[in-house]
């Protein structure tokens, strides 16, 4: 069984290596791979999802509210949002198209 090489991250316990049997390790393991398979999977056939978090990321970091909860209430409760979603779906579409037109060049 492997052995970590670190310490657990901060505020957490020390890793229990025995908890699991080699078997449970196994199946463990094989569940993450498929929950982040499925996961990249879902992301690559939703790009409205990275487009709201680049928005609302980059607005944060550019604004830098006091209160982040009221300013992310606001931001995903915008009337406006989805037609701004489908502007930045619409740039990010225009900008691969002419990238793979340069590629062809």
């Amino acid at each position: 069984m492997a052995v970590p090489n670190h310490k657990p991250p901060k505020g957490m316990e020390n890793y229990d290596i025995g908890a699991l049997s080699p078997e449970q390790q196994d199946k463990l393991n094989q569940f993450k791979i498929t929950t982040r398979l499925g996961n990249e999977q879902y992301l690559r056939d939703h790009p409205e999802v990275d487009c709201l978090l680049l928005g609302f990321l980059g607005d944060v970091l550019s604004r830098r509210p006091e209160c982040i909860r009221d300013f992310a209430a606001d931001w995903f409760t915008q009337p406006n949002l989805p037609s701004r979603i489908q502007t930045d779906l619409d740039k990010r579409e225009k900008v691969l198209r002419d990238e793979r037109f340069q590629q062809n060049l």
